[in-house]
């Protein structure tokens, strides 16, 4: 008898998957696909340089969402004082920029990893975790599909992808999300119930969520990230909310909720509003249940010394934080307003950046181009067509530039 309910238990894990396999799928959104080709990201220079034939310095880059003010002042200090020890090896471990970090955020020292870059991050947790199924919410950061897809596993994860909607403003639905997180763990909540050692084949045991999220600039109350959290808590889902942007709009950042949730894993950047793309710094936040086990993946010394030395100068520099919000208000403002002018649709954003549409946007990327002004194009973005592009805030005088150019090639 307890060989024929295991048998039964074991035909309904395979229709389970089936099903989940198949369009049923599509009512929330989502679908199970293979993984296409990696996309190209904003911020490289060089090529368009080479191929106007100019330098460097006269592209205006509007695909790259960084500070316009640039690395603060105080960072240029530390940067020439850090020069002569740069004879050393870094410290592996980060102390210094770690201890800082704890001090700021008020979150444990030993709960922090710092990385080269938070993309560091985004490949490593994979990697040391080893989900089988994976959540993603589409349109969205492409470097979590590439992070899946290029581990070394026997098996390859699977990603099931949540669709954000247009008509929806690309906003997250908090229940489908969540519903697309637990929905296959609930058939066999009788099984686990019977058996203990029941496990739930293909199910989705992380989550990549990006907050404000890239290149929507949509973002999520805390509130409504924590609902998530504790969601994925329940059905033992790792939720990796990267927080990229969350600079801008620090109120909602879950930080310090990581402590209380082994599931949660936070994901924070120095490239965005501390402008360090150059430097590649970033950490991340992990419960003590997990953070030896992604230890334990790592390499050595990938945050180099004037990395650490620098993100404690930027993150400590209050004038500097002041006067980029101060900025981005202004220059936000501005920006609406052009595109409203224009008659340009663009979509709010928390972030330092706006998903505008155009018809046909490659046409304006193209033109731009022509006229040393990169945007980004989101036609590789996965949920999106050919009708969008991406573009930064930048300084008064460059985002005034930006729309005196969309005015001339898109105006009515």
């Amino acid at each position: 008898m307890k060989l024929i309910r295991r048998q039964r238990i074991k035909d309904r894990q395979q229709n389970s998957e089936n099903r989940h396999q198949a369009k049923d799928t599509n009512r929330l959104g989502s679908v199970f696909c293979d993984l296409g080709s990696v996309s190209t990201h904003g911020g490289n220079i060089y090529n368009a340089a080479q191929e106007l034939g100019i330098s460097e310095n006269e592209i205006i880059d509007f695909s790259a969402s960084i500070n316009p003010l640039g690395i603060s002042g105080k960072v240029k200090k530390v940067i020439a004082e850090e020069i002569v020890n740069l004879v050393n090896y870094p410290d592996p471990d980060a102390k210094m920029l770690r201890q800082f970090i704890s001090a700021h955020l008020s979150i444990k020292r030993d709960s922090i990893i710092c990385g080269n870059g938070s993309t560091e991050l985004i490949y490593l947790i994979p990697r040391a975790l080893k989900p089988e199924k994976v959540l993603i919410a589409s349109p969205t950061f492409s470097e979590y599909e590439r992070a899946i897809r290029t581990q070394n596993t026997e098996r390859r994860a699977q990603i099931k992808y949540l669709s954000l909607k247009e008509e929806d403003k690309f906003k997250v639905d908090l229940d489908k999300f969540i519903k697309s997180m637990i929905d296959e763990k609930q058939i066999l909540n009788e099984a686990k119930s019977l058996y203990s050692d029941v496990c739930v084949p293909g199910s989705v045991n992380m989550a990549f969520l990006c907050n404000p999220n890239n290149p929507t600039g949509n973002i999520l109350k805390k509130v409504e990230v924590l609902e998530i959290a504790e969601a994925a808590k329940n059905s033992k889902c790792f939720l990796v909310v990267d927080e990229a942007f969350i600079d801008f709009a620090p109120d909602d950042s879950v930080v310090r909720e990581v402590q209380n949730n082994p599931y949660l894993i936070v994901l924070r950047s120095l490239t965005k509003f501390y402008a360090m793309a150059g430097l590649r710094v970033g950490y991340g936040v992990f419960n003590e249940a997990v953070i030896e086990s992604i230890k334990e993946f790592k390499e050595p010394w990938t945050v180099n010394n004037l990395a650490q030395h620098s993100a404690v100068a930027a993150i400590g520099d209050t004038q500097y934080i002041k006067a980029t919000m101060d900025l981005m208000r202004r220059e936000k403002k501005y920006l609406e307003n052009g595109f409203k002018d224009i008659g340009i649709t663009f979509f709010t954003s928390e972030a330092n950046f706006y998903l505008i549409k155009l018809n046909p946007a490659q046409d304006v990327c193209n033109k731009l181009k022509e006229k040393g002004i990169l945007a980004r194009d989101c036609s590789n973005f996965k949920g999106l067509d050919r009708s969008y592009i991406r573009v930064a805030v930048k300084s008064n005088k460059e985002n005034q530039r930006l729309i005196q150019e969309l005015s001339g090639l898109c105006g009515k």
